[in-house]
């Protein structure tokens, strides 16, 4: 039985990964992170920490319905700072707009960790890459035109 196509082109995307990092790294887990974000974070206010803030939660974000959730804990162990740097660098993050935080402190169960929106950044991100996207076509256009200058035209003539 055939394999769709989208399936298909995630595992060859798999590999290429593979070919990349090598099998060992990529089977421990991998992320995807826009591109746009990494070039643009001067230009969304965003610092060295907030980077790898933000990086961390996404490793956490497998499915869109299922917000990550670590703790500031893990967040401040794997980082190298103290769970209140992580706090207060999410704070800022928030008032920014770029995170969101849904705290989840009177449950059934006590205490849970916060969940994690990105929609702030999202939104801040996407003129940039609206503005890339349309930079990427303009100059796929140019290329495009200008191979075409360079084909000679060909000329038969018939009367001889």
């Amino acid at each position: 039985m055939a394999q769709p196509v989208t399936a298909k082109a995630d595992v060859d995307k798999l590999r290429t990964n593979e070919k990349k990092w090598t099998r060992a790294l990529i089977a421990t887990g991998w992320s995807a992170f826009p591109n746009i974000i990494i070039e643009k974070q001067q230009a969304l206010g965003l610092d060295a920490l907030d980077m790898n803030i933000i990086i961390h939660l996404v490793q956490y974000w497998w499915l869109p319905e299922n917000l990550p959730h670590p703790s500031v804990e893990t967040i401040a162990k794997a980082i190298g700072v103290t769970p209140r740097t992580i706090q207060k660098r999410i704070t800022a993050l928030e008032a920014h707009g770029l995170l969101g935080r849904e705290e989840r402190r009177h449950t059934p169960n006590g205490s849970m960790t916060n969940k994690y929106r990105f929609d702030g950044l999202i939104d801040a991100a996407r003129p940039f890459a609206l503005e890339k996207a349309a930079e990427m076509k303009r100059a796929a256009q140019e290329r495009s035109d200008r191979l075409r200058r360079k084909k000679p035209k060909l000329v038969v003539d018939n009367e001889k």
